[in-house]
């Protein structure tokens, strides 16, 4: 309980406190500044029970209560006034309240003052009082205005199923006159049964998606595995690859500088051969010029023997070369070995290419063949009285329309069909929608349109099928 020694005006502990005629006590100020304001009227009263008083009461301290409050001061109680008893940004203030408002515990339907809220202290004389025997009070809520009807200012504790709102009984025996009307609460029944056949299949369907989301997460996790493995082998394979054509890369540059080794090995050989042929046939050509240089006739033909005769030559007298062409021809043999890899991996790049194309995991859902099958998209459709053109009568529940040859008396509402004999649905459909109509008569029109289509007078835009989109 909230601290028993505090002004319910100020709501702070008593300063010079004075007690008024029907007990209650206050401020000293306080009570005065309240009385004055009330002093215009000759009438005052008690901020606390509303007891009114003529003439206004002279005020004493009250020295025995001043007493007790200083006690309180002393011994270090103050501290203990009740903030939590103050009203905060979530809570309903007190309407009677002055200074900092106190929660409010109940709220009054039946007072005049616009369905007022009661703190505890204020909420005493609808407990204390006969006055207010029959007042209705309901637990203070920020809501609870939402509850009451604007127009009358009662609690709105009827349901007008033909406008589809809450209205209050005034209302029903007003503007609502000769609607579809019943209780609040008997509506709230049925819908309560529409809203657990509504959280079944939603439980259902969440049930469904779980198993759906595990057995994806096992998919997930078996690609993810393949997938690895697939890579892991291909790194393998490649790396053999690789690995065979780094050595056969190596044994071919092997070979050609082993090649080139030999054959520079004998052209030397041969080149120096020739080089020894020349060094001797300058000496006998320098032998020759010396001897022809000799005038003596018998030493001339004494030494010609020995100089004119030449060795025989072991080469023959000109070289054979291949055409200029060397190692070309096994560049010409390691491009077309590169060509047919090319041609080769082209072709198997091809194959694996499509074969990654064909991993495909979601299959595409079947389309429905069988009316089970459609079932399973089945949607119940309640039809939207606002939407409702006037020639049609709505069902109980909202779930038949009947042509009629009289106009319905229903309100007007901008949604309505004023030029067609139209009426859409309340819920919205997304997805794969399946439902089904039955009918009699000569003919009836079924579509699906958007919540956009025209409503008002006779055109095409108006008409279900007529217009693009709708």
């Amino acid at each position: 309980m909230c601290e028993t020694n505090s002004c319910s005006i100020c709501l702070d502990l008593l300063k010079d406190p004075v007690t008024i005629p029907c007990e209650h006590s206050f401020c000293m100020n306080c009570i005065k500044t309240f009385w004055d304001e009330e002093d215009q009227r000759h009438v005052h009263s008690c901020p606390q029970c509303r007891q009114t008083f003529i003439p206004r009461p002279d005020l004493v301290k009250n020295i025995m209560l001043a007493a007790l409050v200083e006690e309180l001061k002393e011994t270090g109680l103050q501290a203990a006034a009740a903030d939590h008893c103050y009203a905060g940004a979530e809570d309903v203030a007190c309407d009677f309240c002055t200074g900092r408002k106190l929660k409010a515990l109940k709220t009054c339907l039946d007072c005049p003052a616009s369905h007022s809220s009661y703190c505890e202290k204020h909420l005493q004389p609808h407990y204390e009082s006969a006055t207010f025997e029959q007042h209705k009070l309901a637990e203070a809520s920020k809501k609870l205005q939402d509850n009451i009807c604007s127009g009358h200012s009662k609690v709105r504790e009827v349901f007008c199923r033909t406008d589809q709102q809450c209205i209050c009984y005034l209302c029903a025996m007003d503007e609502h006159k000769g609607h579809d009307t019943v209780s609040a609460a008997a509506e709230r029944t049925e819908r309560q049964r529409e809203l657990e056949g509504g959280r079944q299949q939603i439980q259902q369907r969440i049930q469904d998606r779980e198993k759906d989301v595990k057995v994806l997460q096992q998919e997930v996790e078996a690609i993810s595995r393949s997938a690895d493995k697939a890579v892991e082998h291909s790194e393998k394979i490649f790396t053999e690859l690789i690995r065979l054509l780094e050595k056969s890369r190596s044994d071919v540059k092997q070979q050609i500088r082993s090649q080139q080794e030999t054959e520079v090995s004998r052209v030397k050989e041969l080149q120096q051969k020739l080089e020894q042929e020349i060094t001797e046939l300058k000496r006998k050509d320098a032998g020759l010029e010396q001897l022809s240089h000799t005038e003596d006739p018998t030493q001339f033909l004494l030494n010609y023997p020995s100089v004119s005769a030449l060795s025989q030559s072991t080469h023959s007298s000109s070289i054979n070369i291949r055409p200029l062409r060397y190692f070309e021809d096994v560049t010409a043999a390691v491009s077309e070995v590169r060509e047919k890899l090319k041609e080769a991996l082209s072709e198997t790049w091809t194959n694996v290419l499509m074969k990654l194309a064909e991993v495909d995991v979601l299959l595409s859902p079947a389309e429905p063949k069988t009316r089970d099958g459609f079932l399973k998209y089945s949607h119940e459709i309640t039809l939207d009285p606002n939407t409702a053109n006037t020639y049609l009568l709505l069902s109980e529940g909202n779930r038949k329309a009947t042509l009629m040859s009289k106009q319905q008396s229903y309100p007007s509402h901008p949604d309505r069909f004023t030029g067609w004999c139209q009426v859409l649905s309340r819920e919205t459909l997304t997805g794969r929608c399946y439902w089904e109509v039955e009918w009699t008569g000569r003919r009836v029109g079924v579509a699906v349109a958007y919540k956009d289509i025209s409503r008002t007078g006779g055109s095409k835009e108006c008409g279900f099928g007529c217009k693009d989109g709708h």
